[in-house]
């Protein structure tokens, strides 16, 4: 069953069916956002993504609202504060990457100017010469967390299946995959 299937089964306040309809496969012209997205990818691996999708807002809470800048200077102490917070995933691995990912996207700013410059830059690629990029600049990145990621910020297509209504309002939007 896909993503599309799965969610007309659900009620329209659903987190499924919430997600699925206003941010799945929508572009991100936002690096504080684009940046989120990533962060909630990696929280999801291993775990269920209902999951994250119900802690998203704790996610955005804990993580200063996705800002690049602050959860780049996160101390010590912040990581005992998100390995304490029960609103978002305590695994030390997903937190030491958020931190570590969040000072790499600076420097990415630095260098092209925004997150989303670069990977406009890197614009079209393959999954997997996608996947080699993320695993030289990024931390906990695999392919299926590198594959969502873009799937689910406009940069690879898949997100909607072709009958799926939904999947003419990101068209209206043109995710970065049609405009190769």
């Amino acid at each position: 069953m896909t993503y599309c299937e799965f969610v007309r089964q659900k009620a329209e306040d659903d987190v499924h069916k919430i997600y699925h309809d206003t941010e799945y496969g929508f572009p991100i012209n936002n690096d504080n956002e684009l940046f989120g997205r990533l962060i909630l990818e990696i929280n999801q691996a291993g775990l269920s993504w209902t999951t994250i999708l119900k802690k998203k807002e704790g996610f955005r809470k804990a993580y200063a609202n996705f800002e690049i800048p602050k959860v780049a200077s996160f101390t010590e102490e912040d990581r005992a504060r998100l390995l304490s917070d029960a609103g978002i995933i305590r695994n030390k691995l997903k937190v030491n990457a958020a931190i570590v990912n969040a000072q790499r996207i600076v420097e990415i700013q630095k260098e092209f100017g925004s997150f989303q410059n670069w990977l406009d830059e890197h614009h079209p690629k393959t999954k997997d010469e996608w996947v080699k990029l993320f695993k030289k600049n990024f931390k906990f990145v695999g392919g299926e967390i590198v594959n969502e990621f873009l799937m689910s910020s406009g940069y690879l297509k898949g997100a909607h299946d072709d009958d799926c209504p939904i999947q003419q309002k990101v068209l209206a939007q043109k995710p970065k995959w049609t405009q190769v």
